[in-house]
């Protein structure tokens, strides 16, 4: 896990002369000497907080590549701390953001309109992806018959309001109005079929235990 530093002769120097030779110089030499006294602690903490061995290896590279610009930048009285400081927010900050992708990822399967947009380039691999794409399937039977006609051209083919206007023969302000009443009832009906099949599979597991005793 050694970074790739330039080698240079054992020195001892203390980190505030190094920090401020750096600040002069910009040798990025003496950087990754500095560096180097810290990594273990650096690594400690970035395991500390990303709890993968192999994640927080890279993010030891990436935070040094990040005080080649920020030590230039703000003041430094103790580098130690200082940089204890800097990997704790960096690590942080790349949890706060997994956690919005995987929020966000958490939405769009959640949302029926989700599948319905990407449903030409779906290849359902996983039970519960297939159940969603029937449960929206069963949903759009469901709609009524301009509702249907019209969500499954605007997002099975692709058309737009202009092009279903001319195939159904009917005004772009009814088109957009069906669409989006079509959307609104696909997610009242797919939370129904949710509630009412959870609530079927509890019957069933009360059932068998009922049976065993």
């Amino acid at each position: 896990m050694r970074p790739v530093f330039l080698r240079r002769k054992t020195i001892t120097q203390s980190d505030e002369e190094l920090v401020a030779r750096y600040r002069e110089e910009d040798d990025i030499g003496l950087l990754g000497q500095l560096y180097e006294r810290y990594m273990h602690l650096v690594y400690g903490v970035c395991l500390k907080y990303l709890e993968e061995r192999e994640w927080a290896k890279d993010e030891v590279m990436n935070i040094f590549e990040k005080l080649v610009t920020t030590m230039q930048q703000q003041e430094i009285e103790r580098f130690r701390t200082w940089l204890y400081v800097v990997t704790k927010n960096h690590c942080l900050m790349l949890l706060r953001s997994r956690k919005r992708e995987m929020t966000h990822e958490d939405a769009m399967m959640n949302d029926p309109t989700f599948f319905m947009e990407n449903a030409s380039e779906m290849h359902p691999v996983e039970d519960e992806t297939e159940e969603e794409m029937r449960r929206l399937e069963e949903c759009i039977g469901r709609l009524k018959e301009e509702q249907r006609s019209c969500i499954r051209l605007f997002f099975y083919e692709g058309c737009s309001y202009r092009q279903i206007s001319e195939k159904l023969g009917m005004e772009e302000n009814k088109v957009k109005s069906y669409i989006q009443n079509g959307k609104r009832n696909l997610r009242i009906c797919i939370e129904g079929l949710k509630v009412r099949r959870s609530g079927e599979s509890e019957d069933r597991t009360t059932a068998r235990q009922k049976k065993r005793t």
